[in-house]
This record gives structure tokens, C-alpha cells and sequence, in this order.
């Protein structure tokens, strides 16, 4: 019943702002919002359209832009489609793990200029295969400035943690420098107690025990930041260190049993990136980018049973990695119309996983494949782009990359492939006028393979080892996707988003010899995607400050089980994702408060031998924010929710897939409290 709910609050403001007038202006609509010269697509967002929420940071300022939500990018390899939707007076970050987010963090809004939401693309404005993205400009100015941040999650019944940052940034013109100290850690919002119940395929009941999981994490590092004008152009560098460590305690108990299984991590990782643009004429210029990345980490699964006192044979997985990265990328981009230019580039990287693991019960080894490897990429690119503006209220992008790569392995097994592939990308924008936008892509995308794939890996509290697939070949989406934008009310904004992928070489799990399974190819599939987005303002409703915002995505996929050969979903897509959000400033009390509400969450994982799956509802996030100064804000956070459920259907054999047990896990999460104060200087 809550999912036809969420899907009414996002289908009624959706049939309502269709006939609403464009952009209309009233009394409370944000004064700055404007369109860039010549360009529709192009709104521009000046200090005053963010002066009643009293931002103190350019992140604050861009999380406010209505229609746009800053994604970081997901870090995978290579440079071309990994990083973000956030740009720099026209540049992402230096390196990849400098994310947007971060950069905008530590930017006070006295050096913001203006935000410009690039929806379509744009003349010299690298999308990176996004369809709207955000260019911060800012000023130069000569200025000094720290932050500092104080965190707190306390938990209750579990590991408070608690960590801070300092952000020291200093600029001269267009010469700046800085740092970052950093003391991290990770929220887990599923951490929490309930019943473990076992039946088997008959219903007869195996297993009835206590759960509980708990986990604590933290992190040190340091980033250090110089920009500055060289050799006729601008220089961007950045350089990070840090050490981690994690831990993940979980028990199950009974009177007459108990299952420990605890995973213990520690490492290291940094990078060093550079980034140099320079003028080569009038209409000419350039692009420069030198990426390098390593970690190194440590790690040990350990799963002890006692049953009636009698300890069982301890299982251990182990396991020591490295890893690296390097890429060198450059590009020129020539302007040569005032409505047209083109962009010509290339880039070569170099990747690497060495891997060591050991699985063994009670002392005793136990084979796996691909225990110890080293997996080595050798990849190359070529791609050119071309840019179009037809008119005011069209423009045209397209662009072809021909991508080509080497990957080899050694260790327990060698093996090596080579790959070629061409991707092509088409999108066109018509923007009649500010307030709508039609927007059109055609692209075709290759995935990047996760390293980790080729070595062997446990879950024990799970009850489940992975091998290795030396085998694994990266996964291709045909993707044709058709968005519609409107903007209404002054900050008002809906968007409604069509996707199909074909899908080849769909990547999923496998059934290997030995009773193992790996993540591997499982041939063709299909994904169908329907996203909605309402972004309201509620002043006319006599709601002072208010906003309320509906989202919600709808996916559809299909692929073939390699074990039944049967149709079914991929693994890991959730069917439905709905978050619905209530918030308002209220600027005479310095005050700003936010209450966020998922209804239903969940996926499904289809292994060979287990299917598992994990079900929640009513996630609810509310947080305060009091500024008592323009230099200070507090904020109070509380993260609850009913609870979650996690289902595993165990099959006695792969032939016939009877079922050999159902386990239910019904967890209610330990609500947690979040306190931060940030104080600017």
C-alpha cells in the first residue's frame, strides 16, 4: 500500500506543474535565476538566489540548485566517465578522489561568483556522459580562510565514533594552495539485533537464534592542494596519504549455540594528480592530466561456531592486495565558430591488483582458484567530440571513442585478452525556452571490470567463498534514454526520465567446479527505467521557506539465469526507489530543517546456490540546523527506521534446485544521532 502511495505524491504534483505557467515569478521567488546569453540551456544562479538559506560553503550553495544532485562519480577506472558532475570554473579536480563535493567543501560562498547548471551540455564544457552538470565559477580574490568541522554519530547500543577536518585554503588572484587533516570514519544505518529463524524446505524449524552486528571504522589523511598560473596556461596539483581500518563484528546465539564472524581490515592509499590548461590561440586550447593511485590493504574473515559447548573447526580467509593506477590524459578543443567547436584526445593508463588469499578450516587449506594473481591492464584511447549550437534552443553533442585494451594474468593461472571497442554518443537538447527541456541520448557504454573479480573471496557469516574468473570480459550497454524538464514557480522543477539498455555480456554470478561460483558473464540482458523528480516550492501554500521534493525510480530488467535458464532480474537492481523530502529555511531564526522519508528499499542477489535478498520500510533522516553567525552552524541529525529484512534461499543441488533451508533475518536498526559544528575563520 506504501508503494501506490509514493507513487500518487509523485504522479499528482507531476499532473499539476504540467499545466502550471512557466517560471512564474512571485513574491518569493528567488531574485537571481537567470539564463545565459545565447545558451537556453544554461541557468545561471548568482549569491542572492542562496541568501535566505544562509549557505556557508559552495556545496551548500549547489545542493540547493533545484533539478540537480551532486553525484561524485563512482571511482572506477580510467578517467573518461568515472568522475563527477561538478565542475570548477570549467574543470573537474585535479585527481578523481579530489571530488567535486570536496573541493566545493572547503570554498566559502564569498568566493563563489555564480553556479551555472549546464542542462544538455554546452560550448567548452566537458560533460563526461552527463546530462546536466554544474560549473562553479569563482573569484579571484586575495583571502585566507580555515574550517573546521566536528563530528559525532552515538549510536544506541553500539560503537559511538567521532572524527573531525581542517581545511586551511589560501588565494592570490589565481594562485591557491591549501590543506586538508582529516580524522574519518563510516555510518553504518544497518547495524541492529533480531531474530534468525532456519526452516527447512519441508517448513520444519532448524535454527532459532539472536542476531546482532556491529561495526566501527576510522580514517587518517592528508591532502595538500597549489593552483597556479605556469607557462602561459594554469596548473591544478593534489596529493593525498592516508591509513584506514575497519572492523565488522557479527553473532548469532542460542542456549545451545553461538556463531561469531568477525572481518577485520587495515591499509593504506594515496594519489598524486596534476591538471594543465593553457591558451594555444585565440580558439585553441589545451588539456593536460596525469593521474596516480595505490593502496594497499589487509584483510582477515574469521567464523567461529560452539555448539553445546564443542567448538567447531575455526574457518579463516585471509587475504593482502595491492593496487595502482596511472593515467595520462590530454585533449585540445578548438572554438571555431561561436556556435561550434570540437574536441580531440586520447588516454593510456596503466592498472594493477597483486593479490595474496589463503582459505583454510581449522588449520587445514582448502584450495581455491585463483588464490594468489596479479591482474595488469594496458588500455588506450582515442576520442574526438564535437559540439553544435544550432540556435538559442538547440544544440547537438556528439562524439566517438575507440578504446582498446590488454589484460593479463598471472599467478595460479595465466591468461591474457585483448579488447577493442568503438562507442559512439549522440545528444541533442531543444530548449524552446527556460522553462522546458527535451533532452535525447544515444550512447553506447563499456564497463569497467572490477579487479577483485579475477582473485577468490569470502563471506563466511554468509557462508560463502568466491572464486576467481579469469575469464571475465567487460560488459556493454546499447543505452537510449528521452528526459523532459520543467521548471515552474520560480525554483520549481520536475523532470520525467525514459531508459532502455541492451545489454551484452551482462555481468552477474556463475556456477564454477568445486561447488563455487564467481562473478562472470551471463549473455544478454535488458534494463527499462522510468525516474520522476518534483522539486516544489510552498510559499503560495502559505508554508513560509518550505520545499518539498518527490523522486522516485522505477526499473525493469531481464537477463537469463545461468544455472536455471530461466528469465529473471539482474542482481542487485532494485525494482523501486522513492524518497520523499519536507524542509524549510526560516531565516528570522537563523534555523533550517530537513525531514526525509524512504517508504520501501530492498534488492535481490541470485546466486547459483543461494538466492539472497534484503527488504526495508520507513527510513526517516531529520536534521536541524541552527547558524547563530555567518561563521558558525550546528547541526543535529537523528537516522531511524522500522526495521529490515534479509531472506537467503539455500538450493540442496544445481540440477533440480530443491530447496534445502529458508533463513529469515528480521533486524530493527539501532537508531543513531549525528552532531556536527563547523566553525569558519
Amino acid at each position: 500500500m506504501r508503494i501506490l502511495d509514493v507513487r500518487l505524491l509523485v504522479l499528482t504534483p507531476l499532473s499539476l506543474t504540467l499545466a502550471a505557467p512557466a517560471l512564474a515569478q512571485t513574491a518569493s521567488s528567488p531574485p537571481a535565476l537567470q539564463v545565459e546569453a545565447g545558451q537556453q540551456g544554461v541557468l545561471v544562479f548568482t549569491p542572492d538566489f542562496f541568501a535566505s538559506q544562509q549557505p556557508v560553503t559552495a556545496l551548500d550553495m549547489v545542493s540547493r540548485v533545484p533539478g540537480f544532485t551532486v553525484i561524485d562519480g563512482d571511482g572506477s577506472r580510467g578517467f573518461q566517465g568515472s568522475v563527477g558532475n561538478v565542475l570548477v570554473n570549467g574543470s573537474r579536480p585535479a585527481s578523481k578522489n579530489d571530488t567535486g563535493s570536496s573541493v566545493l567543501s572547503r570554498t566559502l560562498v564569498a568566493q563563489v561568483d555564480r553556479i551555472e547548471l549546464v542542462r544538455g551540455g554546452a560550448l567548452g564544457i566537458d560533460m563526461q556522459g552527463f546530462s546536466i552538470v554544474a560549473n562553479v565559477i569563482t573569484r579571484d580574490q586575495t583571502s585566507r580562510q580555515s574550517i573546521f568541522t566536528g563530528n559525532a554519530v552515538l549510536y544506541e547500543g553500539g560503537n559511538d565514533t567521532y572524527g573531525g577536518t581542517w581545511q586551511f585554503t589560501a588565494r592570490n588572484g589565481e594562485r591557491t594552495w591549501g590543506f586538508t587533516l582529516s580524522d574519518g570514519f563510516d555510518v553504518n544505518d544497518s547495524n541492529g539485533v533480531g531474530p534468525v529463524m532456519r526452516r527447512d524446505g519441508a517448513g520444519a524449524l532448524l535454527r532459532n537464534e539472536a542476531f546482532s552486528n556491529d561495526q566501527k571504522s576510522g580514517g587518517n589523511a592528508l591532502r595538500l592542494n597549489y593552483a597556479s598560473p605556469f607557462l602561459g596556461g594554469l596548473i591544478d596539483l593534489t596529493a593525498r596519504y592516508g591509513v584506514n581500518d575497519y572492523e565488522n563484528l557479527t553473532l548469532q546465539s542460542s542456549a545451545t549455540v553461538r556463531r561469531e564472524s568477525l572481518y577485520q581490515e587495515d591499509g593504506s592509499n594515496g594519489e598524486f594528480g596534476a591538471v594543465f590548461t593553457r591558451p594555444l590561440g585565440s580558439r585553441l586550447s589545451s588539456e593536460t592530466r596525469f593521474i596516480h593511485e595505490f593502496s594497499d590493504n589487509d584483510g582477515v574473515s574469521l567464523n567461529r561456531t560452539t555448539l553445546s559447548g564443542i567448538a567447531s573447526p575455526e574457518q579463516r580467509f585471509a587475504s593482502d592486495s595491492k593496487a595502482s593506477e596511472t593515467i595520462l590524459r590530454g585533449l585540445v578543443r578548438l572554438e571555431q565558430l561561436p556556435r561550434l567547436t570540437w574536441e580531440l584526445g586520447g588516454e593510456v593508463a596503466y592498472n594493477m591488483l597483486e593479490t595474496e588469499q589463503a582459505f583454510n578450516i581449522g588449520g587445514a587449506p582448502v584450495p581455491l582458484p585463483s588464490a594468489s594473481v596479479k591482474v595488469e591492464e594496458t588500455r588506450g584511447e582515442i576520442f574526438g567530440k564535437g559540439a553544435w549550437r544550432l540556435g538559442d534552443n538547440l544544440s547537438i553533442e556528439s562524439g566517438l571513442r575507440l578504446e582498446g585494451s590488454t589484460i593479463s594474468q598471472s599467478g595460479d593461472a595465466d591468461s591474457e585478452k585483448t579488447f577493442t571497442f568503438i562507442k559512439p554518443r549522440l545528444l541533442a537538447t531543444w530548449t524552446p525556452g527556460a522553462a522546458n527541456q527535451i533532452r535525447v541520448r544515444f550512447e553506447r557504454e563499456v564497463g569497467q571490470l572490477d579487479f577483485n573479480a579475477f582473485a577468490a573471496s569470502a563471506e563466511l557469516q554468509n557462508e560463502n567463498v568466491l572464486g576467481g574468473n579469469i575469464d571475465l570480459e567487460p560488459e556493454q550497454r546499447w543505452i537510449s534514454e528521452l528526459a523532459y524538464e520543467r521548471r515552474f514557480w520560480g525554483d520549481g522543477v520536475v523532470s520525467v526520465t525514459l531508459r532502455h539498455d541492451e545489454i551484452t555480456n551482462a555481468i552477474d554470478v556463475i556456477p564454477l567446479e568445486a561447488g563455487l561460483s564467481a562473478a562472470g558473464n551471463i549473455g544478454d540482458g535488458t534494463l527499462d527505467r522510468l525516474a520522476v523528480n518534483v522539486q516544489a516550492p510552498l510559499d503560495r501554500f502559505r508554508f513560509s521557506g518550505g520545499r518539498i521534493s518527490a523522486r522516485n525510480t522505477w526499473n525493469h530488467t531481464e537477463v537469463t539465469d545461468p544455472t536455471s535458464g530461466k528469465t529473471r532480474p539482474i542482481s542487485n537492481v532494485p525494482k523501486s526507489h522513492a524518497v520523499i523530502v519536507l524542509a524549510q529555511d526560516i531565516k528570522s531564526w537563523n534555523l533550517q530543517w530537513n525531514l526525509a522519508w524512504v517508504p520501501l528499499l530492498g534488492r535481490t542477489s541470485y546466486d547459483p546456490d543461494v538466492q539472497f535478498s534484503w527488504r526495508g520500510r520507513d527510513f526517516l533522516e531529520g536534521w536541524i540546523e541552527y547558524k547563530p553567525s555567518p561563521t558558525l552552524a550546528i547541526r543535529a541529525q537523528v537516522t531511524l527506521w522500522d526495521e529490515y529484512h534479509q531472506t537467503r534461499i539455500a538450493y540442496a543441488d544445481r540440477a533440480t534446485r530443491p530447496i534445502s533451508y529458508i533463513e529469515t533475518r528480521n533486524i530493527d536498526p539501532r537508531t543513531f544521532y549525528s552532531l556536527r559544528l563547523r566553525k569558519t575563520f
